[in-house]
């Protein structure tokens, strides 16, 4: 294994913790307060947004992307997930919107071929279907009642997968901070838009767990859009679904999350799937 994919695994692997934390302080906020999912999601733009200008405005960096079609498509494509899987948040437990969530890379193989020009390998839509029939068991409707969180959660991972195969081809043609700034950016606008129906003023305390929320959203994106430098996009978004084992026991630590036997065929099944994929990868890497 070469130093600079070791370096891309442990980048990927650190956004996977600061992601669950994020999530910690979400659920908190939604949970002791009357602040809405799309308003946490906000301020996490909002932070970025400063942190990422304050770096270009130091640095003097030039601000045009060499690529503007593929920074726009992962900024818009990243904040609809983004706002989304928050959302999915407030209203489902913080276990099952990570772990439906992270489903994504399953669907990444679909996208890969049309954006990076990755060969298809037939046996990952054996993996799709599992992957499937997995998020049928965490969310297992009823039709009559089903969780909107975990219909949120699994959407954010519809368009995640979109955002990750744009995020591999545009760091072929622009640097970290260039794809972070138009993210953000682009993200404030979008979030503050769709924030102004819900917008209500938080007191200190949740402001505090809003600002901690916020940045280890930004230092997750940060690892995982480093650590695509130096992996390929189905092999970092298989890394990053440790995410979901990480969330499980912050939720059940934090929040008693309940792990319910469909939660727990449910979520084996959907990393069974994500194992497949990527030993699947694995093999068209040489060594």
């Amino acid at each position: 294994m070469t130093t600079q994919r070791t370096k891309g695994i442990i980048l990927v692997l650190f956004s996977a913790v600061t992601f669950s934390l994020s999530t910690v302080f979400a659920k908190y906020i939604t949970n002791t307060s009357s602040i809405h999912g799309i308003e946490v999601s906000f301020v996490r733009f909002l932070i970025g947004f400063i942190i990422s200008s304050g770096y270009v405005i130091i640095h003097k960096m030039s601000i045009r992307p060499n690529n503007i079609p593929l920074v726009l498509t992962r900024a818009v494509s990243n904040t609809v997930a983004v706002i989304l899987f928050f959302v999915g948040v407030q209203y489902t437990t913080v276990t099952n919107a990570n772990m439906l969530n992270m489903t994504y890379p399953i669907f990444v193989f679909v996208l890969a071929p049309l954006f990076n020009k990755e060969r298809i390998i037939k046996i990952n839509f054996l993996y799709l279907i599992i992957t499937l029939v997995g998020t049928y068991l965490v969310i297992l409707p009823h039709y009559s009642s089903i969780n909107s969180g975990d219909v949120y959660s699994f959407l954010s991972a519809l368009i995640s997968a979109i955002a990750v195969v744009a995020l591999r081809e545009s760091r072929k043609y622009d640097s970290t901070h260039i794809i972070l700034f138009h993210l953000m950016s682009i993200g404030l606008v979008i979030n503050g838009i769709a924030m102004i129906p819900v917008f209500a003023i938080p007191n200190s305390i949740t402001f505090v767990y809003m600002l901690l929320s916020g940045f280890s959203a930004y230092l997750g994106q940060a690892f995982f859009t480093a650590g695509f430098k130096f992996i390929d996009a189905t092999s970092g978004s298989i890394l990053s679904s440790s995410r979901i084992f990480i969330a499980a026991c912050m939720g059940i630590y934090f929040f008693n999350d309940s792990f319910a036997t469909n939660i727990i065929v449910g979520g084996l099944l959907i990393i069974v799937a994500l194992i497949g994929v990527s030993l699947q990868e694995h093999k068209q890497i040489p060594h």
